[in-house]
């Protein structure tokens, strides 16, 4: 190859060399223009494979859902519960029943006596031993038995005709019956009566059991065979009602002198008609009010104007009506509990309010002082009552500009000596559940029947509930009661079963 062509070619290749650098150049600069854009680019991919991934998983859980949807729907729909129908309690663990492993089993105690014998043998074979029913094998290790089977006797109907003699008396003035111990008296002649056992057994049937008037008479009719009618059942309710009282009366007078009386009351309609069903309970005693009016006036018919001049205590709720009597006084720190409670879940920013917090450990350590009380020496005891006093008189006199908590502070305030009685009573509870307790069936008969049709029966059925409910408190037999008190009733004498207090 000559110089010529070596230069031709030189020129070439340097024309190349610089036209690659100066592309070279411009690629760098064009990279350095689209780097930024590069930089945003990547970012923006992040982010779209951040946001695709969410999307994923938020379709998956729609997907779940929609299955779970599709599922519920193909099931059969259930209507919803009732506004008055209570929320279902959470489950939680709960004990074994019955008693621990080693203990004694809890069986039926042997009965008091016997009324019936009965030998109950086995087949005999040739040889006079005794075999088996079946192969008619001798049996081994032969054995006597006792077995003991308590039985209800079928009841029946039994009619009994008094052959009873009359006459008038010219010193008396008036006409006179001969009449049986059991035998009620006269009505209705001459249709037959019911008897004592029938009287006293509807009785309990509709007070102790709640039994409405139809069940009551397809009880009659299905066990002895008493055919009766749902009205014969209200008008005996109300003879006998008429009968007991006297003693309905006497519990009044006892409760009044009792020395520690729980009080309270709740609604009761009569013929439609809004009322009130009042209710004083002691240790031994109960009375049952129906009236239309919650005013004071029948509370203090019922306790007596005279009501704690003998140092008697009414325990009861904060209702005004109580605060009439000059007697000592416990509020019901139950019902003081369940006032924080309420308001907090009305609002519930206040459950973290220093008075909420400290009434209620207050509250709490009070009931509690009064449980340790017997295992407490009597310095220490007193010294912590004077602790909790000190307590409850610095809360009541603060403010704490909120509405609901300066409300409940004036409560403290004004009731401040009553809410501790129960530290200086040993007799006397810091809470109202024995009224509470008294009144609960009597609610329960409430929501059966709605209350009662006339003002004889709403009278009627607060005697027969008073002496019932007595009788149960001191662990009497109510059947058996309400018949010895008709007999006395019957035969004109007058007994205090249920009063007599020696």
């Amino acid at each position: 190859m000559d110089g010529r062509t070596l230069e031709k070619r030189y020129d070439q290749v340097t024309q190349e060399v610089q036209y690659l650098r100066d592309h070279c150049r411009h690629l760098e600069q064009e990279l350095l223009a689209c780097r930024p854009q590069l930089y945003r680019a990547y970012q923006k991919i992040d982010r779209l494979e951040k946001s695709n991934h969410e999307y994923l998983n938020e379709n998956k859980r729609l997907k779940q859902k929609l299955a779970d949807l599709t599922a519920k729907l193909k099931q059969k729909p259930k209507s919803p519960p009732p506004a008055f129908a209570k929320a279902n309690v959470p489950d939680k663990k709960s004990k074994k029943p019955g008693r621990k492993e080693g203990h004694p089993a809890a069986l039926r105690p042997m009965p008091g006596k016997i009324d019936v014998h009965e030998q109950v043998p086995v087949p005999i074979d040739n040889f006079g031993q005794p075999c088996c029913p079946e192969c008619r094998s001798q049996l081994f290790n032969a054995k006597h038995h006792k077995r003991y089977v308590e039985e209800v006797v079928p009841s029946q109907i039994v009619t009994t005709c008094y052959y009873t003699t009359s006459g008038w008396c010219p010193c008396c003035h008036k006409p006179v019956e001969s009449r049986a111990e059991n035998q009620p008296p006269a009505a209705d002649l001459p249709h037959a009566q019911l008897g004592l056992n029938a009287l006293a057994t509807a009785m309990m049937m509709r007070v102790c059991y709640r039994l409405p008037f139809g069940q009551i008479t397809r009880l009659f009719m299905d066990l002895p065979g008493l055919k009766l009618s749902p009205g014969a059942i209200v008008k005996q309710i109300k003879r006998v009602g008429c009968w007991l009282e006297k003693q309905y009366h006497r519990l009044k007078l006892v409760i009044r002198a009792a020395g520690v009386v729980h009080a309270d009351e709740t609604g009761w309609r009569t013929n439609g008609k809004n009322g009130y069903l009042w209710t004083l309970t002691t240790a031994d005693h109960t009375l049952y009010h129906i009236d239309r009016s919650r005013g004071a006036k029948v509370i203090a018919d019922l306790l007596g104007q005279a009501f704690g001049q003998g140092g008697q205590t009414l325990v009861s709720d904060f209702y005004s009506v109580y605060d009439q009597f000059d007697a000592s006084q416990q509020k019901c720190l139950t019902h003081l509990l369940r006032e924080l409670r309420d308001t907090i879940a009305r609002r519930p920013e206040l459950e973290s309010h220093e008075f909420f917090k400290r009434c209620k450990k207050l509250v709490q350590d009070m009931l509690r002082l009064k449980k340790r009380r017997a295992k407490l020496k009597a310095a220490d005891y007193w010294h912590h009552v004077e602790l909790v006093e000190k307590r409850l008189e610095e809360l009541s006199r603060r403010r704490w500009d909120d509405a609901d908590a300066d409300r409940l502070t004036k409560r403290l305030s004004k009731y401040r000596t009553k809410l501790t009685t129960f530290l200086h009573k040993m007799e006397v509870d810091g809470t109202n559940n024995a009224a509470e307790r008294a009144i609960r069936p009597a609610v329960v008969m409430r929501k059966i029947t709605g209350g009662s049709r006339s003002e004889e029966g709403a009278k009627a059925w607060a005697i027969l509930a008073s002496v019932m409910r007595t009788a149960e408190q001191q662990g009497r037999p109510v059947l058996e009661t309400i018949k010895t008190l008709l007999k006395a009733e019957w035969a004109g004498k007058d007994i205090a079963l249920l009063t007599d207090t020696s």
